[in-house]
């Protein structure tokens, strides 16, 4: 029965995506971020992601979208990381090892232009965020409903045969959704929605504890103190997260209080030291390798390792960092991208919500300003201990404020989109803004 519905409403949505590709777009990031298959068995390993793929980009292409493509500050970062990562494959020090993971990344990439080029409007826009928030909180709300049921016993794990399935991983993913969640509630115009989000984002907030992850947890921190910083009624926020995090920590076993006491002695920890070695590893390859690196997750091949450091080798892993990973595959050209990428999409939403006294930028696009640039910093800060480099979930609000950016630079003068477009450089556009600024009042 889970099969024949999972199939008939893709189905659906497929046939919805030739005539609106959009529509595509919103399936194909429910299968990246939820993986629906899963639930169905008889449809499991059935590449349904890669038929929505393709069926979603041909439809792009076939509708005339295509032609809307815009090249903006964020999209060419992504675009040019993207080609690195592939001079970095090409040179990796096992290309068979890394393929997998270049491919992945190289997917995933594609996935988040796609985002950035068709999210316009504010209808296509905020769908995509309800579709992020929709699939990473009826994760968060299971989580903490285990929580619940287990008395905190046991860590909340994610999704089983994904990214997500790690509890550290799981825990910064809720983390760096509590924004969005507040920018849905902002925007919602029903009262129940809106009590149905708050207390999507209590629930979140007990999954990020209940993951029993220190880094998830520093995540949640690094969130409350940005939020607190940036909020207008400080007491009424901090009275807030107050009355959700203090009951939950005194609800969790003891055990998770010594565990999360393990943060301030890291260096007696052998999980964090073994993170440590990992770091020296990547940091080492990528010394050796500078422009490209050793290829995507190449340090994690002990006979790789062992060519730089051979002590450190046997104790090192996975890397557990999004930059050290990057750093490790991609070299330090491919680092300076990524980051880039970060601080690019930071300040662009800083400057359109401090653009927020225009009349002619809309309450919600700087309201989403300034939620994004709390989703981007507290993922920056958890995932300076997790490999989530390769998740969809972060790069979509990167994606969104790349949308979000072009929208509103149309709307900074009256030329709106003559203006938009001769700043792109096009020829036609800067005509277009001649004649309007020519034309008698």
């Amino acid at each position: 029965m889970r099969d024949i519905i999972l199939l008939s409403f893709t189905a659906i949505c497929l046939i919805a995506a030739l005539r609106h590709p959009f529509a595509g777009l919103l399936t194909w990031a429910w299968f990246t971020l939820l993986t629906p298959h899963q639930a169905a068995y008889g449809v499991y390993g059935i590449p349904l992601n890669v038929v929505i793929a393709g069926v979603t980009m041909a439809a792009y292409v076939l509708s005339g979208e295509i032609a809307k493509f815009r090249f903006d500050p964020i999209t060419s970062l992504i675009v040019l990381f993207a080609g690195w990562l592939t001079v970095a494959q090409a040179f990796s020090l096992d290309p068979e090892n890394s393929a997998l993971y270049y491919d992945r990344f190289i997917k995933t990439l594609l996935f988040i232009v796609l985002c950035a080029q068709m999210a316009a409007g504010k209808l296509r826009f905020n769908a995509l965020v309800w579709t992020v928030v929709a699939c990473i909180g009826f994760l968060a709300a299971k989580g903490a409903l285990f929580t619940f049921a287990t008395l905190g016993q046991y860590h909340v794990q994610g999704l089983p045969n994904t990214v997500l399935e790690d509890n550290n991983h799981f825990g910064i993913a809720v983390a760096s959704i509590l924004p969005l969640i507040l920018y849905l509630r902002a925007e919602a115009a029903k009262p129940v929605v809106r009590q149905g989000l708050l207390v999507l984002f209590g629930l979140s907030i007990v999954a990020i504890i209940g993951t029993q992850s220190r880094g998830a947890f520093l995540a949640l921190i690094a969130f409350s103190g940005y939020f607190w910083i940036r909020a207008k009624h400080k007491f009424a926020i901090l009275g807030g997260l107050a009355l959700i995090m203090i009951p939950t920590i005194a609800f969790m076993p003891s055990k998770w209080t010594e565990r999360m006491s393990t943060i301030s002695e890291a260096t007696e920890d052998a999980s964090f030291m073994g993170r440590v070695d990992a770091w020296v590893i990547n940091t080492k390859l990528a010394a050796e390798n500078p422009l490209t690196g050793a290829g995507l997750r190449n340090s994690y091949q002990k006979e790789i390792a062992q060519k730089v450091d051979i002590e450190r080798a046997e104790t090192a892993k996975a890397a557990h960092s999004i930059y050290f990973e990057v750093l490790g595959g991609a070299g330090f050209v491919g680092l300076a991208l990524y980051l880039t990428l970060f601080a690019t999409a930071f300040f662009s939403a800083w400057r359109i919500y401090l653009s927020r006294a225009n009349d002619r930028l809309a309450p919600w696009k700087w309201r989403f300003a300034y939620y994004a640039q709390m989703s981007i910093l507290v993922f920056a800060v958890g995932g300076a201990s997790v490999s989530l480099e390769m998740w969809d979930g972060y790069l979509i609000v990167i994606a969104l404020v790349a949308a979000l950016t072009k929208m509103a630079v149309a709307e900074e003068k009256p030329e709106g989109h003559a203006l938009a477009a001769a700043r792109l450089h096009n020829w036609r556009g800067r005509k277009r803004l001649k004649e309007i600024l020519e034309k008698p009042a």
